[in-house]
């Protein structure tokens, strides 16, 4: 029981922190805590109520009671805070044991995906040729105008080489996306002695409006053969390895190899 005085000194201090102190321990609950809560620091509690009563006391006295009844505040109230904490922790303990998970058992399935089309075809290519003896080469897909065009023979002045045909880097006049993987054959032969056998796969970007036939992003393949006496023959079959017949085994296509001139005079072979 309380004393009947609001207050009548440190006697009352006591009281009120030990029987606080006493029911916060107690409470075996969360909802036990906040009746604890509620009748200790509440608007009707003895804390309040001693709190309230600082205004009538003399001047003098005041402070040192205010001091006193704003400890004994704050020590209830670190002791609400730190027994909730525990009932919180016991009661996730507890919730986590009876709700627990054999992790042992498998698991729901989860659908994996697939690789995209063109990225299946590529991977498909790639090994075709692989197995065929050749090598695969990469370059980058913003590259020179000299190694996509110079390098190439394409004179200065061709509409490939303009702002309508092909991408451009803002603020750097020499710098575009690759219309062709062209520049990468370049690049292998700056630091390759022959023989040279090399494929060379990618992304290619030309300014083309979309539709059924057409993308402004694509991809190419270009192959490299640098090598003495070479044949078409050579191209379509080397160590053994027929190209037609492999592309059949992967249901692909039949090619069929042929030569023709382009407009720079160049011999090129093609399918």
């Amino acid at each position: 029981m309380y004393p009947a005085s609001p207050m009548s000194g440190a006697d009352d201090l006591e009281a009120i922190t030990g029987s606080a102190l006493a029911d916060v321990a107690a409470a075996g609950s969360l909802a036990a805590l906040e009746e604890a809560r509620v009748r200790h620091t509440g608007r009707r509690s003895p804390l309040a109520r001693l709190l309230a009563s600082i205004g009538s006391l003399p001047p003098e006295e005041r402070g040192p009671a205010g001091r006193g009844a704003n400890a004994v505040r704050r020590a209830v109230e670190e002791a609400l805070a730190a027994r909730e904490a525990e009932l919180e922790a016991d009661e996730l303990g507890a919730r986590l044991a009876a709700e627990r998970v054999d992790v042992t058992l498998p698991g729901d399935p989860q659908p994996t995906g697939y690789l995209h089309l063109i990225t299946q075809v590529r991977r498909d290519v790639e090994d075709i040729f692989l197995g065929m003896g050749w090598n695969i080469a990469d370059g980058p897909e913003i590259d020179d105008e000299y190694h996509n065009f110079t390098a190439l023979n394409t004179p200065e002045g061709h509409p490939a080489r303009s702002l309508s045909d092909t991408f451009f880097v803002e603020g750097h006049q020499d710098k575009l996306l690759r219309p062709q993987t062209s520049p990468v054959q370049i690049r292998v032969m700056e630091t390759q002695d022959p023989p040279v056998w090399v494929i060379c796969p990618g992304a290619t970007y030309r300014r083309d409006d979309i539709d059924a036939t057409h993308s402004p992003m694509f991809h190419q393949l270009e192959g490299l053969a640098v090598d003495e006496g070479l044949s078409m023959a050579d191209i379509a079959q080397r160590d053994g390895v027929g190209l037609n017949t492999t592309l059949a085994r992967k249901r692909y296509a039949v090619m069929q190899l042929r030569r023709l001139l382009s407009d720079f005079g160049e011999d090129l072979s093609g399918y």
